[in-house]
């Protein structure tokens, strides 16, 4: 099995196409989505439909909450507010529906998925640091976690300690617990602005994570053209 293993698209279509064909072209057999499929950008709804085409195994991310909500309850920014509240002018009931009824964490075959961390999924916190992530592999029953939310790549791993390290090639030993971010399909932040998605190999037990190209000026006028803050438009094209 080769899983294509995504998260944090935030209604970036344009992306998240390029992510699956790129994911097709390597002979992925099973996709997993991370959660925040909608926010920040202009394809919501698009994003919605095309994700629950795949009817892959997905979690739910606190965008996703926040957009099913009648108002929000968190403490989002004005930036992420204001996308947040033509969102839900963009959805359907029935989008909306769907979001809310997502889980928060799963196991899918022999690995666990979880938006943001183990231990309070429901609380959104970030994992940046040894410490953050030291409470989410006190929870973590599998040898192997995949979480998104900080759309940052990184990998902790847990032996003796707990360590931080690059996630570009990965290879998963039994006695050891991985808790592995891939980056983000829809808004990167770690200064690259391809979309990012990794390929969890079982077979060979190799993670591997990617980036893809995709038509970024299309998103960017998009994002304009729906009256989304012009901010939103300009920090894809940096990776923040």
């Amino acid at each position: 099995m080769r899983f294509a293993i995504f998260s944090d698209i935030h209604a970036n279509l344009e992306a998240l196409e390029a992510v699956l064909a790129d994911a097709h072209k390597r002979k992925c057999t099973h996709f997993v989505c991370l959660g925040d499929v909608v926010g920040y950008n202009a394809n919501p709804h698009e994003c919605v439909g095309r994700i629950r085409k795949l009817d892959c195994p997905i979690v739910k991310g606190n965008h996703d909450e926040q957009a099913s909500l009648p108002e929000s309850s968190s403490d989002f920014n004005e930036l992420a507010e204001r996308a947040i509240k033509w969102t839900r002018d963009n959805l359907t009931e029935e989008d909306k529906q769907w979001l809310r009824e997502l889980p928060l964490q799963r196991q899918v075959h022999d690995f666990t998925i979880v938006h943001a961390t183990l231990d309070t999924p429901a609380q959104w916190g970030y994992v940046f640091n040894n410490l953050d992530a030291a409470a989410s592999l006190t929870y973590q029953h599998t040898t192997v976690c995949f979480f998104g939310h900080t759309h940052v790549p990184m990998v902790f791993i847990r032996d003796e300690a707990v360590r931080r390290e690059s996630i570009e090639h990965i290879r998963i030993e039994p006695t050891k617990k991985y808790f592995i971010n891939m980056g983000s399909v829809g808004q990167p932040r770690d200064g690259n602005w391809r979309a990012a998605y990794c390929i969890y190999d079982m077979e060979n037990t190799l993670v591997e994570q990617l980036r893809v190209k995709y038509d970024l000026a299309v998103a960017q006028k998009k994002i304009i053209k729906a009256g989304l803050p012009r901010l939103l438009a300009e920090r894809l094209a940096i990776g923040r």
